[in-house]
Formats: C-alpha cells, structure tokens, sequence
C-alpha cells in the first residue's frame, strides 16, 4: 500500500484512531485524488485514442460485479492462509481487543472497508490498467506486467518498515495480479483481491501492511519469531509463506481460468468509443 508515500502520519488519541477526525478522512481523501489522478488522465487518453475507457481495464457496468466479488474471497483466504501458517510455528498472537465497544468496531470495519476499495482501485488500475494496455500494445502482456511489477514493488520502498524482500513480495503479487487480469480480462478481480488483502491484513488480523502498522485495528495482535517466519516490520508480506501462497495461488488462477480474456483490441467502434463504459 502507498498510502504513506505523501508522508501523512497518524494522529491519534488513547492509541485509537477515531472515525471522524482529521487524519482518517484525509487519508481516505488522499487515496480517492490519487485514484482520480490516474483516472481522469486516462478517460482524457480515451477520448483522443477514440477507446472507451472501460478497454483499460474498469468496465463500470461489472462494478461490484461477480469478479469483484470472487476477487474479495481470494484475498480474504490468501490473508487467513498466510496468517494460519505463522500461527501455526507460534509467529503470531491475536491478543485483546483493541476497540473500545462495537459502535468503534464497526465505524472501523467500515472505514477500512470503504478505504481499502480505494486503495485497490488506485493501485491496480495505476500499475495494470492504462499503462499495462498501453505497454502490452507496444512490447506484449509480459515484458510490461514485468517492468510495471517491479516499479510496484520498487515504490513500496519508500514505505516505513518496507525492506527489499517485502518489496519483491509485492512485486511477485504483481505478477500474480497481472496474470489473473490476462486471464479474467479486467481488473475488477485484482482490485477487490487486493482490497480484501489489505483490509484483513490492517483490520481483521491488525498487523503491518507493507510496513506500516495504522491504528484503528480490531485486536492488540504481535507477531513474534524469526524475520523469515513473521515478515518482521514489513508483516506478513515479508514471510517466506507469502511467496509460497502466491505461487499456489497463480496455479488456482491457472486453472480455474484457463483462457486469456486480455486484449488491446477496440471494445467499441471508435465512432462510440467516447463515451462508453
């Protein structure tokens, strides 16, 4: 997650976070201009290319569809493996709650929910939606979602906590993302994946999401153990299991999706491709 890339840092009050004031929103309002910073470009690229926006990878009539839907399942699972793999070697602790009552648990459940959407949408369509199509039409899938995943990876460098091994993590789930997206044909798949990583990363288990551990989390959760096991400051990404689940997880995509649906081919004659979503 990129999130601390402007250098926002948290504000907080009794070690909680509290829906409503500044730092919160402005985070989430930090992540909706840096989604519109990329999407407003490319719907101007549409309209002198004479596509229709959704050829990059956001058709708006799949919103919150089935993939989407799919997609959050599979980070949700992938998160649960990965934290019931540390569990297992005594790497990670739930501890108490960290929320004061269940009005503070779901104002934060939602939140978080709401926020990591975002993220998702930001980031993938930043990394594999206008830049992958337009590099794919220029050198092929591949040699783009390579360079483009390794620039994912390289920027979570600039994140507190991050260090080398948790940045090739990002940049391998980078791969696996761009696979999913050759093979589903639009991005709505990796960006509720994505959300539903992140947000049971920070939320639901509370521990580091790409180095940096926010407030506002369900449980006084620790991890503890080797770097190798844990992740370390980085969190869970960083764990040697992280690299395992994702290549399982490119083999279930492999399989359970075994045409490639991607393509740079217009959608829509260019005399409609202004104006269709």
């Amino acid at each position: 997650m990129l999130t601390l890339l402007l250098g926002l840092m948290p504000t907080e009050a009794n070690g909680v976070f509290i829906p409503g004031t500044t730092f919160p929103w402005l985070m989430f309002l930090q992540e909706v201009l840096l989604f519109a910073s990329v999407f407003l470009p490319a719907c101007l690229l549409a309209q002198v290319e004479l596509r229709a926006i959704s050829d990059y990878g956001l058709p708006f009539r799949q919103f919150v569809g089935a993939r989407f839907w799919q997609g959050c399942l599979m980070g949700l699972v992938e998160i649960s493996l990965l934290i019931g793999c540390i569990t297992l070697l005594g790497g990670y602790t739930f501890g108490s709650m960290a929320l004061p009552g269940a009005g503070s648990v779901v104002e934060w459940f939602v939140f978080w929910l709401v926020f990591f959407m975002v993220v998702g949408l930001y980031e993938e369509f930043a990394f594999r939606g206008y830049l992958q199509f337009t590099l794919t039409d220029a050198i092929g899938f591949w040699p783009a979602a390579v360079i483009l995943s390794l620039g994912f990876g390289a920027l979570h460098l600039l994140n507190r906590g991050e260090n080398w091994v948790g940045a090739a993590s990002v940049a391998v789930v980078g791969l696996v993302f761009a696979l999913a997206l050759q093979r589903t044909g639009n991005l709505w798949f990796v960006v509720g994946w994505h959300a539903a990583f992140d947000f049971g990363e920070t939320f639901l288990y509370s521990v580091p999401n790409s180095g940096a551990l926010f407030n506002g989390h369900l449980s006084n959760a620790s991890l503890q153990g080797p770097v190798w096991l844990t992740g370390g400051s980085v969190g869970p990404e960083g764990s040697v299991f992280s690299f395992a689940i994702m290549g399982l997880a490119a083999l279930l995509i492999h399989f359970v999706f075994p045409q490639s649906k991607y393509s740079t081919e217009r959608s829509v004659p260019a005399a409609g491709a202004q104006t269709t979503l």
